[in-house]
């Protein structure tokens, strides 16, 4: 008996020290394995349309897509959907033009507002017009952007 209580005891202090550990170690952006987050780093479409930071002049939330991206963009979607609505969208599973509305909105303003970001403002505009074409470049165009997006920093 005695014996068995002395490895419960090692048990419960080996645990004890595992979790001070934990909540000691405990930052920010680091959470326990068992607590589901989801990432949003300063370049994704979930930190720009949460307003955690000020937008950049050139692209204000309220600008609307057409305006922003032309005929093609204003052919499918509503032409009052601002820029701020764009990054908010929840249909990219299924919808290759709503991944790269949502991307490419997001890759825009990363390109005013992060020295660095791997495309110019000009090249932004310019690829989502022309992935507007089909599904399949429009799905391809999104992908590029999202990686983008969630590479910078």
């Amino acid at each position: 008996m005695k014996n068995n209580t002395s490895s419960t005891m090692a048990s419960l202090s080996l645990l004890f020290c595992l979790l001070i550990s934990l909540v000691s170690s405990h930052d920010s952006n680091h959470l326990p394995g068992f607590i589901y987050t989801r990432a949003t780093g300063r370049c994704t479409p979930q930190f720009w349309s949460g307003r955690k930071e000020t937008w950049p002049r050139m692209v204000p939330e309220t600008s609307t897509v057409s305006n922003v991206f032309g005929w093609r963009v204003y052919k499918k979607y509503r032409s009052d959907l601002t820029l701020l609505e764009a990054t908010a969208r929840n249909d990219e599973a299924d919808n290759p033009f709503g991944a790269l509305l949502k991307e490419g909105t997001t890759a825009l303003i990363n390109s005013y507002a992060r020295k660095g970001f791997p495309y110019k403002p000009w090249q932004v505009k310019t690829l989502v017009m022309q992935s507007f074409v089909s599904e399949v470049a429009a799905s391809s165009q999104a992908k590029h952007f999202s990686l983008a997006n969630h590479a910078c920093s």
